[in-house]
C-alpha cells in the first residue's frame, strides 16, 4: 500500500523541507525511538511513490526492526544480506533499482521494486539503517539519495542510539 503522493518538481525543495521538518520535529525530543517513529511517519507521508520506510538498529550481528511505516517486515536481518545487510555490512547507501537484481535480496513486502537503505554511522560504527523501499522500479535517483542521506546525517547528530541497544 502507498499513498498517491504527486512527485515534487523540485526535488531539491522537497528535500531541504523534509530536513527542515526532520529536525523540527526532532529539535525537542531526546528520546531516538520516539525521534526515528515521528521521521518515519514523515517520510510515508511526504514522499511519493513510497510503500515502505523505517529504520533497523544494529544489535550484535543482526539488523532488528524499529520504527516503521507500512506492511509488516522481516524482524531481523543478518549483516551481509540483502539491501539493508549489505549498506550496514559495507557502510554505504545502497540504492538498487531493481530490487529482483539484487544477490540476496530479502523479499519483506513482495509489492517493492526499488529501495533506499542509508546507514548511521557513529564514531566510525553502523548503528542502524534507514531504508525506504517503492513499488516502482528505478524510483529513486541521486537526488533522493542525497536527500535522504542529509536526514540520516542530521539524526547522527542529534539521536543518541545507543538509547536503542541491549
Amino acid at each position: 500500500m502507498f499513498e498517491a503522493v504527486d512527485m515534487p518538481e523540485n526535488k531539491g525543495d522537497f528535500y531541504r523541507l523534509l530536513l527542515a521538518q526532520a529536525e523540527a520535529l526532532t529539535s525537542s525530543e531526546e528520546d531516538a525511538l520516539a525521534c526515528l517513529a515521528n521521521v518515519s511517519s514523515l517520510l510515508f507521508t511526504s514522499m511519493a511513490k513510497v510503500n515502505w520506510t523505517g529504520f533497523y538498529i544494529l544489535r550484535g550481528e543482526q539488523l532488528v526492526l524499529g520504527p516503521f511505516m507500512g506492511n509488516p517486515a522481516c524482524v531481523r536481518i543478518p549483516l551481509g544480506r540483502g539491501v539493508c545487510g549489505t549498506a550496514a555490512s559495507d557502510a554505504e547507501t545502497q540504492m538498487v533499482d531493481d530490487v529482483d537484481a539484487f544477490p540476496g535480496h530479502i523479499a519483506c513486502d513482495a509489492a517493492s521494486r526499488s529501495e533506499v537503505v542509508v546507514p548511521f554511522i557513529k564514531d566510525g560504527k553502523v548503528l542502524a539503517v534507514m531504508d525506504v523501499d517503492s513499488p516502482i522500479a528505478n524510483r529513486f535517483d541521486d537526488e533522493d539519495k542525497a536527500g535522504l542521506e542529509a536526514v540520516v546525517r542530521m539524526l547522527e547528530k542529534r539521536l543518541v542510539m545507543s538509547q536503542l541497544a541491549y
